[in-house]
C-alpha cells in the first residue's frame, strides 16, 4: 500500500461540487440484492466492502451523502491537499470537510464554489467522481455521440439527457465496468445510491489507482499453472548492495544467522484475515501444491512474490554449484554467504475455513517426517515455512525484523526474546538503520527450527 495513505474519520463530512447545471434522467431506487461476480464465498462487492473496512475503515452505510462519499474518495487517493486559500461558498477553512474538498479539487476531481454535503448521493454522480478518481477523464474526451450514445442505451439512457462531458463518463464508467451490469437498474429512475453500488465504486477506484490485490490468479483457474511458470521464469536473486551491507556485517557478528530478501512491488494486498504466506524455492513444488490445493476443494487466490534468501554457507557443505538460481559469495571475515532464488506464494482464501484446513493439507502431504517417507508431494520439506499476519489456531508466534530501502526490504525471522538483542546488533553495525520488528503466526514445525528444535 502506499505510504501516503491517508485515515480520516468517516464521520468528518467533504464536497461535491458538479460544474454545470445538468438536465438529467430519472433515476432508479437503489436495488439491495447483487450478483456475484466471480467464485468464492465472497461476490466481488463483499470482497470491496472487506477489502475497504480492512485496509481503509471505511465502511459505506445506507444514506450516504455527497460529503462522505467525497471524503472516502479523497481517502483512498494518495497525497493531501496543498491549497489553505481556496473558497468555497458554503465550505470554510475551519470545517472539517476542508482539506478533502480542496484535495479533489486540486486533482481536477472536482470543480466550482458551491458545496452541497449533506444532499443524499445519487447514482449518478457517484459514478462520474468515480471515473475522474480513477483517472480516466482523458478518455471519456475521445467519446463520440454514437459511441456514448451506445454504452448509455445499456442503463436506458442516452446522451441527449445529460451535460455532454458528464454522459461521456458516464458511457466510460459502463465500458470499463466502473458500473457493473447488475447496477444498471440504479440509473433507469430517480434514487440515491445503494450502499453496495458504493463499495463497488470505491473497489474500483482503489483498482485503478493500483492499490487493490494484485495476483496471478485463482487456485481454480485454468492458466494459473501457466501464470505460476511464467512469474517464476521471470524471477531473478534480489541483490541490494547498501541492505547487504547491513545483513552481512550482521551476518558476520552472528547477530543474525539468515534474511531474505524481497521488493513490495509484488506485494498481493491481500485481507490478512483471509491470507497466508507459503515459502519454499521449488517451481514443481508450487505447482504440485496448486494441485493438492485444487484436489481438496480449496480456493484461493495466488500471487507469487519473489524473495532471495541468504544465510552462511558452511564449508563442511562441499564445494557449491553456482547457478542462476544459487550464488556463494565469500564475505569479510571469510566466511560464504549463499544467495537462492525463492518465493512466497501468497494465499487468499475463500473462508476462514479454508484458511484452517490450509495446515492439515500440508502436514497430510506437504511435510517431510522421515528421510523415505511416501505420498508427499515434491521437495516437501522437514521444515515447511508458512504464516499469517492475524492470529490462528495451532500456529505460534514470533517476530519479522524488517529493514526497507525504497521497494526493496530484508527480513529476518527471529523468537520473540530474541528482537531486542537483534535490534541492538543492527543498530551497532549502522547507527542509523530502522528495523521494523512485527509479531505474526508461524507453523509449529518452522517456530521449532527457529529455536534450534527438530523437525516435528
Amino acid at each position: 500500500m502506499s505510504s501516503t495513505k491517508k485515515l480520516r474519520s468517516s464521520s468528518k463530512l467533504a464536497a461535491l461540487i458538479v460544474a454545470a447545471s445538468i438536465a438529467i434522467a430519472p433515476l432508479a431506487s437503489p436495488i439491495t440484492a447483487y450478483a456475484s461476480i466471480n467464485s468464492g464465498n465472497l461476490t466481488q462487492t463483499e470482497q470491496y466492502q472487506t477489502f475497504l473496512s480492512t485496509k481503509y475503515q471505511i465502511d459505506v452505510n445506507s444514506q450516504l451523502t455527497k460529503g462522505q462519499y467525497i471524503q472516502y474518495v479523497a481517502d483512498l487517493l494518495p497525497g493531501n491537499a496543498k491549497s489553505s486559500t481556496l473558497t468555497f461558498t458554503d465550505v470554510a477553512s475551519t470545517d472539517e470537510q476542508y482539506a478533502a474538498v480542496v484535495e479533489l479539487n486540486e486533482k481536477g476531481i472536482l470543480s466550482g464554489a458551491t458545496v452541497s454535503a449533506k444532499q443524499q448521493l445519487e447514482p449518478w454522480v457517484a459514478a462520474i467522481i468515480a471515473v475522474r478518481a480513477s483517472g480516466l477523464q482523458e478518455l471519456a474526451l475521445t467519446y463520440t455521440t454514437e459511441k456514448t450514445d451506445a454504452a448509455l442505451k445499456k442503463i436506458g439512457s442516452s446522451s441527449a439527457q445529460w451535460v455532454p462531458h458528464v454522459a461521456q463518463e458516464l458511457a466510460v464508467a459502463i465500458d470499463n465496468a466502473i458500473i457493473p451490469e447488475q447496477y444498471y437498474n440504479d440509473f433507469s429512475k430517480k434514487s440515491v445510491a445503494s450502499a453496495e453500488l458504493i463499495n463497488t465504486l470505491l473497489g474500483q477506484i482503489v483498482t485503478f489507482n493500483g492499490e487493490y490485490k494484485q495476483f496471478l490468479g485463482s487456485s481454480q483457474d485454468a492458466d494459473i499453472i501457466a501464470e505460476l511458470i511464467g512469474a517464476y521464469n521471470t524471477s531473478d536473486i534480489i541483490q541490494v548492495n547498501d541492505l547487504q551491507t547491513i545483513v552481512n556485517t550482521a551476518l558476520e557478528k552472528d547477530i543474525i544467522t539468515g534474511y531474505n530478501f524481497k521488493d513490495s512491488r509484488f506485494d498481493a494486498n491481500f485481507v490478512d484475515e483471509y491470507a497466508l504466506t507459503y515459502g519454499h524455492s521449488d517451481l514443481k513444488h508450487a505447482i504440485q501444491l496448486i494441485g493438492l490445493l485444487r484436489s481438496e476443494g480449496i480456493e484461493a487466490k495466488v500471487q507469487f512474490e519473489p524473495k532471495t534468501s541468504a544465510f552462511l554457507y558452511l564449508k563442511e557443505w562441499g564445494e557449491p554449484t553456482q547457478s542462476d538460481s544459487f550464488q556463494v559469495k565469500q564475505i569479510a571475515n571469510g566466511k560464504y554467504v549463499a544467495y537462492s532464488k525463492e518465493y512466497d506464494l501468497k494465499l487468499e482464501f475463500s473462508s476462514l475455513t479454508d484458511k484452517a484446513k490450509f495446515q492439515d493439507i500440508i502436514l497430510a502431504y506437504a511435510k517431510k517426517d522421515a528421510d523415505d517417507e511416501q505420498g508427499l508431494i515434491y521437495a516437501s520439506w522437514w521444515q515447511p515455512l508458512y504464516h499469517s499476519n492475524t492470529e490462528i489456531a495451532d500456529y505460534e508466534v514470533v517476530t519479522n525484523n524488517k529493514i526497507s530501502l525504497g521497494n526493496y526490504y530484508a527480513q529476518t525471522f527471529s523468537l520473540n526474546e530474541e528482537v531486542e538483542e537483534i535490534v541492538t546488533g543492527m543498530k551497532q553495525v549502522n547507527a542509523n538503520v530502522v528495523v521494523d520488528s512485527n509479531q505474526f503466526w508461524v507453523n509449529k514445525a518452522f517456530f521449532n527450527y527457529l529455536g534450534g528444535k527438530d523437525h516435528k
